[in-house]
C-alpha cells in the first residue's frame, strides 16, 4: 500500500468557515404537499407548470440541554445534530430512552457526541458509517438513498473542514490480479440483433421507447431505425451473462411494462438475447502480444471530488441519481432545491443529465430560498459544468435560469451561438429582463461544442463576470453595477429552457452550483482544476515484463458519457517502497477492450519512452505522456475488461506487421470549385462587430439582426449567393455604421480629427478632410496602415486576393461627392448622413462578405 501526497488533487479543500450566517442551516417548517408556481410579477403575464415539492418538513430541533464541552462537540452540533434531529430523520429513533447508538439525543448534545464520534471518519467522509448505512437504504427521507448518503457526506466534510480533518491524498492499492480473458463483444454491424432481440422490442416496447410514439420516452431501442436501437440497447444487454441483461431484470424483477406473466416474458427476453449471443463469435487474445493485466473500471482507485471549494454553495447538484425523475441538491442545506426532470432528459451514466429538449426545474417553493438567501448577501456565483450540444442555439438558449416568463428574472446563464451570455436583474441599470446582458467577445468564440466549465459571478462591486475553463473572459459589464433588492421570490430555477419551455438548450450539464458568494478567480480556477464527474485510477500490472516488484501503468479512467470512457495522464509507477525503476523501455502502447484492441482512439501508438531513475518520483510515478483518448463504451462500466498491449516492454518485445493499405483509387473529377467563399450569417455578423468597433450586442444592433439573419448567408458556397442576403448585409451594416456615429465618443476615437460639427459643404472639401473618413474604414477592412496621399507605386503592402484600394477609395469619393452636391443647401445632419452612407458602403460591400 502506498500513500502518495502527490497523486492527490493539487487544490486540497479548504477549510470551511463555519459560519451560520453564510451557510444557513434553514429548518423550515410546513412545506408539505405541491408547490404551485404562480403567474410572475412584472407584467410577464406567462404562468409556470405545477411541480411537486419534494423536500421534507424538517420538523422542531431546537436544544435547550447543557452546552457543549468543546469546540468539536459545537462543530458536531451544527453540522450533524442540527441536520438529523427531525422526526423525519434520525430523531424518531436514534434518541435518548430509545435506539442505540443515541447519536442525535436531545437532552445531552456531548452525550450525542461521544455516541456519534463513532459513527463518522472524518478523514474519509464517504467510508462513515452515517453514511454507508443510509446508502444501503436505512432510512433515507428521499426516493434515492445514494442522494441521502450524498447530502450526509457532505454534512460530515462541513464538520471535518472545520476539525482540519480532511486529508485528501489518495491511497493506492493493489488491484485485483486477473488474465485477460477470451471475450465476446458487440459486432459492429446490427444484422444479428435484427433477427433477434429487435423483434421482441419492437413488438412489446414501442410504445413508449420509439421516437415516433405518442408517449415517446429515452431511450429508443424500439426504434424503427434499427442501427439507432442496437446503439441504444448495447448497454441493457450483457453478453456474457444474458439473464442479467437489464432488459431481463426490469421484467422479471422490476415487473416493468410485461406483457403477459412477467417471469415468462422475462425468460422470453432472455432467450432472444441468449440467441443474440449465441451467433457471436469469442474473441481470443494473440498470444504474441505483450500485455498487462486486465482490470474492470470498478477495481480502480476513486480518485473524484476531493479540493472543490464549496463552501458557500447553497444549491449543489452532481446528478449521480442515475435514474428517476428527480435530480436532488445535495448541498445539504434546506429545503432543498430539488429539480423535477420533464420531457425528454436523460440520465448520463458519468454522472450528468442529458437535455434534448427537455427541461429540469424546482418548485417556486423552494426555489424562494435563493431569493431569500442572494438578496441579502447581494453576490452570488453559477458554476456549471456543461457541454452544448451544438454551437448554433441562440434565443439565447437557457442553460440556467431563475426566472419567471420569457422576458422577466432574476438571472439566467446562456448560450447565443459562440457565446455565453449572462443576464442579471439590478435596481440600478438593468429591466425586468436582466437586459442589457454580459455576452463574451464574438471573435473569442467561448462556446465549444465539448464539456466546458462555465462560471458566472456577480457582487456589487464588480458586476457581472465570466469565466470559461478556469479563465476569466475579460468581457466587461455593459451596465453599472446594482443591488438585488428588485428581485421576485415568485420565480423557479429551471435548466434547459425557460419556465415556460421556451428558448430550449440542448446539451449536458455534468455538474450545477449555485454560491451565496461571488467567488474569486483563485477559487474558480482550483474548482476547474479539480474537474467533475466519478473518476478512478486504473493501475494496469507490468511487473512480469519489467521486472519491477509491484511496477504498474496507471491511468486516470471515466466514464466520460454514455457512448466511452476518458483515459489520460499515463504514468509509471511501482507501489513497492524503496523501489526506483531504471532503464525501462515502453514503446508502441495500446488499449485493448474485451479482449481485442480498440479500433479508434489509440493515442499512444507512437509512444517510445524510458523509464528513468532520473525522472521518476518516488511519490507520483513518472508520466508516460500528456495524451489522452476516447475509448468506447461497450458492454458497460462494470463489464468491459481492459488491459494494454506494448510494442516494446521491458524485456518483451511484439513485432507488429502493419497491413499493407489497399491502393487508393484514382480520384474522380469533381465539378470544379469556386476559389472564394463567402461568410456564413454569425461570421459577417462579428466581422462587421469587430471593423465597426461596435458590440454585437449593441441594442440597436440586435434588433436588425433578429430581423435579418433569417435571409443571411448560411453556407460558405459563393455559387448560392442572392440578392436577398445583400440587402440583409446592407441593412446590417447601415445599422452598425448608425451606432457608430451616432456615438459621439465611438466616433471620435474611430474618425480622429473630423470635425462633424461642420457643414456638408466644409467638412468634405478637401482631399485630406475626406480620407479622415475613408482611411479608418480602408485600415479596418483592408488590414494594413493607409496613409494618404500614397506614394507612387506605394501599394507594395496590398494583399493579392484583396480589393484594389484606388478603385474602393474611388467609389468612396464619388458616393461622398454624390451626398454633398447640395452644398451650402445641404440639411444639417448631412455631414453625419454622409460618413454613416460611406462607413455603409464600405462595410457592406465585398470586403466583408468574401471570406
Amino acid at each position: 500500500m502506498k500513500n502518495t501526497s502527490a497523486l492527490q488533487n493539487p487544490n486540497q479543500r479548504r477549510r470551511r468557515e463555519a459560519k451560520v450566517e453564510l451557510r444557513k442551516l434553514v429548518l423550515i417548517s410546513g412545506i408539505l404537499g405541491s408547490a404551485f408556481l404562480s403567474a410572475c410579477s412584472g407584467g410577464s403575464g406567462q404562468s409556470t407548470e405545477e411541480l411537486p415539492n419534494t423536500n421534507p418538513d424538517t420538523g422542531d430541533t431546537s436544544y435547550s440541554g447543557p452546552a457543549p464541552e468543546n469546540e468539536d462537540v459545537q462543530n458536531y452540533k451544527r453540522y450533524i445534530w442540527d441536520n438529523l434531529a427531525a422526526e423525519n430523520r434520525c430523531g424518531s429513533c436514534h434518541i435518548e430512552g430509545n435506539q442505540s447508538p443515541r447519536f442525535v439525543r436531545g437532552d445531552d448534545i456531548n452525550l450525542a457526541h461521544s455516541e456519534g464520534r463513532d459513527l463518522v471518519n472524518l478523514s474519509s467522509p464517504a467510508d462513515s458509517r452515517f453514511v454507508t448505512k443510509v446508502a444501503s437504504g436505512h432510512n433515507c427521507w428521499l426516493a434515492s438513498a445514494d442522494a441521502c448518503a450524498e447530502i450526509i457526506t457532505n454534512y460530515i466534510e462541513e464538520w471535518a473542514a472545520a476539525a482540519g480533518s480532511v486529508v485528501s491524498t489518495i491511497t493506492l492499492t493493489p488491484p485485483p490480479e486477473r488474465d485477460v480473458g477470451a471475450s465476446k463483444s458487440f459486432p459492429a454491424s446490427s444484422g444479428g440483433f435484427a433477427t433477434t432481440v429487435y423483434p421482441v422490442l419492437v413488438k412489446y416496447c414501442a410504445n413508449c421507447h420509439n421516437e415516433d410514439s405518442d408517449t415517446a420516452q429515452q431511450p429508443y431501442f424500439a426504434s424503427s431505425d434499427v442501427d439507432q436501437a442496437y446503439e441504444a440497447s448495447k448497454a441493457r444487454m450483457d453478453l456474457d451473462n444474458p439473464e442479467n441483461s437489464r432488459f431481463v431484470v426490469r421484467l422479471g424483477a422490476d415487473y416493468h411494462n410485461c406483457w403477459s406473466n412477467c417471469s415468462e416474458d422475462a425468460d422470453i427476453m432472455a432467450a432472444a438475447i441468449r440467441n443474440f449471443v449465441d451467433g457471436i463469435e469469442v474473441t481470443e487474445v494473440d498470444p504474441n502480444w505483450v500485455i498487462s493485466k486486465a482490470l474492470y473500471l470498478t477495481d480502480g482507485v476513486v480518485a473524484s471530488g476531493g479540493g472543490r471549494i464549496e463552501n458557500n454553495a447553497i444549491a449543489l447538484y452532481e446528478f449521480k441519481s442515475g435514474s428517476g425523475t428527480t435530480a436532488y441538491d445535495t448541498s445539504g442545506i434546506n429545503p432543498a432545491i430539488d429539480l423535477t426532470l420533464i420531457d425528454d432528459v436523460e440520465w448520463l451514466g458519468s454522472w450528468g443529465i442529458q437535455l434534448n429538449g427537455g427541461k429540469a426545474q424546482a418548485a417556486t417553493a423552494t426555489s424562494k430560498r435563493l431569493y431569500d438567501t442572494l438578496s441579502g448577501t447581494g453576490e452570488y456565483t453559477i458554476e456549471a459544468w456543461v457541454a452544448p450540444a451544438n454551437v448554433v442555439q441562440e434565443g439565447p438558449a437557457r442553460i440556467v435560469s431563475y426566472s419567471g416568463g420569457n422576458d422577466i428574472r432574476n438571472f439566467t446563464l446562456g448560450q447565443a451561438m459562440y457565446n455565453y451570455t449572462f443576464q442579471n436583474r439590478n435596481d440600478a441599470s438593468t429591466n425586468a429582463d436582466g437586459m442589457p446582458a454580459l455576452i463574451t467577445d464574438d471573435m473569442a468564440e467561448r462556446v465549444q461544442a465539448t464539456l466546458q466549465h462555465v462560471v458566472a459571478t456577480f457582487d456589487p462591486i464588480n458586476g457581472r463576470r465570466l469565466y470559461v475553463n478556469g479563465e476569466y473572459t475579460g468581457d466587461a459589464d455593459p451596465v453599472d453595477t446594482g443591488l438585488l433588492s428588485t428581485w421576485d421570490d415568485t420565480f423557479a430555477l429551471v435548466l434547459g429552457s425557460e419556465v415556460s419551455g421556451d428558448n430550449v438548450w440542448q446539451g449536458s450539464v455534468r455538474l450545477l452550483a449555485i454560491h451565496s458568494r461571488a467567488l474569486s478567480a483563485e477559487d474558480i480556477f482550483t474548482n476547474y482544476e479539480a474537474g467533475v464527474g466519478e473518476k478512478y485510477l486504473l493501475l494496469f500490472k507490468v511487473e512480469e515484463q519489467t521486472g519491477v516488484p509491484q511496477g504498474y501503468v496507471m491511468f486516470e479512467v471515466q466514464q466520460y458519457d454514455n457512448y466511452g470512457y476518458l483515459f489520460s495522464e499515463p504514468k509509471f509507477i511501482t507501489l513497492e517502497s524503496g523501489v526506483t525503476p531504471d532503464g525501462i523501455a515502453i514503446q508502441g502502447m495500446r488499449i485493448g477492450i474485451n479482449g481485442r484492441e480498440a479500433v479508434v482512439g489509440q493515442s499512444w501508438a507512437n509512444l517510445d519512452t524510458t523509464v528513468s531513475a532520473g525522472e521518476y518520483d518516488p511519490e507520483s510515478g513518472q508520466k508516460l505522456s500528456p495524451l489522452g483518448t476516447i475509448i468506447s463504451l461497450e458492454k458497460g462500466p462494470t463489464a468491459d475488461e481492459f488491459f494494454l498491449t506494448f510494442e516494446r516492454l521491458g524485456s518483451e518485445e511484439f513485432v507488429r506487421v502493419e497491413a499493407t493499405p489497399a491502393a487508393p483509387a484514382s480520384p474522380a473529377d469533381l465539378t470544379p470549385q469556386p476559389r472564394i467563399g463567402i461568410r456564413r450569417f454569425e461570421q459577417i455578423n462579428a466581422a462587421l462587430s469587430a471593423a465597426s468597433g461596435i458590440s454585437s450586442a449593441h441594442p440597436a444592433v440586435m434588433e436588425t439582426w433578429e430581423k435579418v439573419k433569417q435571409q443571411l448567408p448560411v453556407e460558405s458556397d459563393v455559387r448560392g449567393f442572392l440578392a436577398a442576403q445583400q440587402m440583409g448585409i446592407t441593412q446590417l451594416a447601415v445599422k452598425y455604421c448608425s451606432a457608430l456615429v451616432d456615438d459621439s465618443s465611438a466616433r471620435a476615437s474611430y474618425f480622429p480629427g473630423f470635425d462633424f460639427s461642420a457643414s456638408a459643404a466644409e467638412a468634405f472639401n478637401s482631399d485630406d478632410k475626406r480620407n479622415q473618413i475613408i482611411a479608418p474604414l480602408l485600415e479596418k477592412l483592408l488590414g494594413r496602415p493607409i496613409t494618404w496621399p500614397e506614394a507612387v507605386g506605394g501599394h507594395t503592402a496590398q494583399l493579392a486576393t484583396a480589393p484594389d484600394e484606388t478603385a474602393v477609395r474611388a467609389e468612396l469619393n464619388g458616393l461622398i461627392e454624390t451626398m454633398t452636391a447640395c452644398g451650402g443647401s445641404c440639411s444639417a445632419n448631412r455631414t453625419a448622413t454622409t460618413v454613416k452612407a460611406t462607413c455603409a458602403a464600405a462595410m457592406g460591400s465585398a470586403m466583408i462578405l468574401i471570406h
